[in-house]
């Protein structure tokens, strides 16, 4: 959905029922996008947006899925952790 709004990108998945995953920030604002209203939004932040350092992220972040709850929350992961909402 490249060139979407956000809004439009964060309705298509809540109607699919998929996980929004973003590097965008914006996403972690839970008043304009309530996590229960939502499958699932997992913000990245990585320390920069190039290729290696977001795939690293990507990588923690399946590992953690077996062992943190995805459904309906708001997951913020940084290099240094994870923040679940």
């Amino acid at each position: 959905m490249v060139g979407e709004a956000d809004v439009q990108g964060a309705s298509v998945c809540k109607l699919e029922q998929c996980a929004l995953v973003k590097l965008d920030s914006d996403f972690a604002e839970i008043q304009t996008y309530p996590p229960s209203e939502h499958l699932a939004i997992v913000v990245l932040r990585p320390r920069s947006q190039a290729k290696p350092a977001v795939l690293q992220l990507l990588t923690q972040f399946i590992a953690l899925l077996s062992g943190e709850p995805l459904e309906g929350n708001l997951w913020i992961l940084q290099e240094n952790g994870l923040h679940i909402r």
